[in-house]
Formats: C-alpha cells, structure tokens, sequence
C-alpha cells in the first residue's frame, strides 16, 4: 500500500514496505528540502490515528475548536444538520446580521465536509445566504453547529 497527500507545500506519504520508503525518502531529498516525522498525530486540521487494521482519519478537535469560536461549546446538542421544516429565503424583512462573522462560520463548516458529508446539504443551503445573510441564516448554521456537537464521536 503506498499512500501520498500532497497539498501545496505539504506532503505526507505512508508505505507498509520499508525498502520502498527508504528508496521513495531518497528519491524526495535528491529534490526537496524535508523533514521526516514518524508518526503523524495531526494534518492540514486531521486527527490522523494509525492502528494495525488501517489509518483513520478525524475532525473531531476541529470541531470542538470550532464549537469554542463561536461560543457554543455549551449549546444543546441536535439530531439534524438542519431542520425537517426548514424553508430559507431571503428573509428581506429579518434582522441584519455580521456578514464577516456568518462567512468565517459558513467557511469553516465548509472545511468540516470533508469528513463529515451529512453536513454538505446543509451548509451549502446556508452558503447561498453569504451576501445578505439575516438573523434566520446564522440561525440555521449554529444549528449545525449544534448537530456537530451531538455527534462528534461519527
């Protein structure tokens, strides 16, 4: 098994075969500066947790991180990203809300999809509202937030 992350100018690579590794470490050195780490506790915002039945990869300290930012690591806990009656519009009469505040959440959850898809749907519902977003917007995103705190061990 050869595993190789690259992102922009960071790589992580994993091999099972040691004269593989030893070669690939070679062949990189001859070409870039790098430093080698054994295991790899922490990636690019991953919790990365090697076991000898495979490699699993987490958010989880994302998320608790992120629930701290917006001070709702207190908030009650949900059972749905989003909920089942939920109609969004523009809400051109809601109160007004920070734009910067509700594109650095909306960000962040963005972030989160990539571990966490049940959130996709929902968030890109709420991205839609990034330009003018009013009170029933950040609304629907903290319940996210909510539902993230309720399964953050998925």
């Amino acid at each position: 098994m050869i595993l190789i992350q690259v992102c922009v100018d960071d790589i992580i690579f994993g091999l099972n075969n040691n004269s593989m590794c030893e070669e690939f470490v070679a062949a990189m050195l001859g070409e870039f500066e790098m430093s080698m780490m054994s295991e790899l506790p922490y990636f690019l915002g991953l919790q990365v947790k090697q076991l000898k039945h495979g490699t699993f990869l987490s958010q989880s300290k994302y998320y608790f991180d992120l629930l701290k930012k917006f001070k709702m690591e207190d908030c009650k806990k949900d059972t749905t990203p989003t909920a089942t009656n939920c109609l969004m519009d523009l809400d051109e009469v809601g109160q007004q809300v920070n734009s910067t505040k509700y594109r650095r959440l909306i960000g962040s959850l963005l972030y989160l999809t990539t571990s966490r898809s049940c959130i996709q749907f929902s968030v890109s519902l709420c991205a839609r509202f990034e330009s003018n977003p009013k009170e029933s917007h950040f609304k629907a995103t903290k319940r996210i937030l909510k539902y993230l705190k309720g399964t953050t061990n998925v």
